[in-house]
């Protein structure tokens, strides 16, 4: 079991950007994929990014291709989220994920979330 701990949300303005980081322990981190969730007031939790254990594979939804970007840094144990041009759309409470496999991405260990509010 991987237990992870996000932080860097917060509250900032349409147009801006901020850095999510998620803290890893519990396995070598290394032998892992890592992911980000977000889910909206009301809606369903949805797929934001992944990152294959190597750091070179990655996914994103369509929604934020070209804005954000997922990376990890393995001497660390942290995987990031940074996020550009932000838009109210991108409020929600964004949570870290891992699992074995980039593919498997959402059915293992979540974190508690950190809370990201855009305004316009």
């Amino acid at each position: 079991q991987v237990q992870l701990v996000e932080s860097g949300g917060g509250l900032v303005q349409a147009g801006g950007s901020l850095r999510l980081s998620c803290a890893a322990s519990g396995r070598t981190f290394s032998s892992y994929a890592l992911g980000w969730f977000r889910q909206a007031p009301g809606k369903e939790r949805e797929f934001v990014a992944a990152i294959g254990w190597g750091g070179a594979t990655t996914y994103y939804a369509d929604s934020v291709k070209g804005r954000f970007t997922i990376s990890r840094d393995n001497a660390k144990n942290t995987v990031y989220l940074h996020m550009s041009n932000l838009k109210p759309e991108d409020t929600a409470v964004y949570y870290c994920a891992a699992s074995n496999s980039i593919s498997t991405i959402g059915d293992d260990d979540w974190g508690q979330g950190t809370q990201v509010t855009v305004s316009s």
